[in-house]
């Protein structure tokens, strides 16, 4: 388990980009590899990317638009998020899990989340 807090979210209007952070109070990164979930109202949460030492993943509707990086000094990853739209309101969450393969499920430790609101 590693304590998880993510930060950056805010409303922006559609077109603008931002930058979601993931920390670990405490803990390293290092040894995991990390997630970022969305949940939309009403909706379920679904999968955006992960990052791990081996490979990163998007999902596709933000390939091209989102990106992961890992600050190893910072202790922390960043998604970088350009180009937003609508449909990318929602809250999102960083996850932490051991594993550097599977990345779209598993994940055993969950951030409180951030809010992310994209206006027309």
């Amino acid at each position: 388990q590693v304590n998880l807090v993510e930060s950056g979210g805010r409303v922006v209007q559609a077109g603008d980009s931002l930058t979601l952070t993931c920390d670990a109070n405490g803990d390293t990164l290092r040894r995991y590899s990390i997630g970022w979930f969305r949940q939309a109202p009403g909706k379920d949460r679904e999968f955006v990317a992960a990052i791990s030492w081996i490979t990163t993943v998007y999902e596709d509707s933000v390939k091209g638009r989102f990106t992961l990086s890992r600050d190893n000094d910072k202790n922390a990853v960043h998604l970088q998020m350009n180009n937003v739209i609508p449909e990318d309101t929602a809250i999102y969450y960083c996850a932490a899990t051991p594993d550097s393969y599977a990345l779209r499920s598993g994940y055993g430790s969950w951030g409180p989340g951030t809010q992310v609101t994209v206006s027309s």
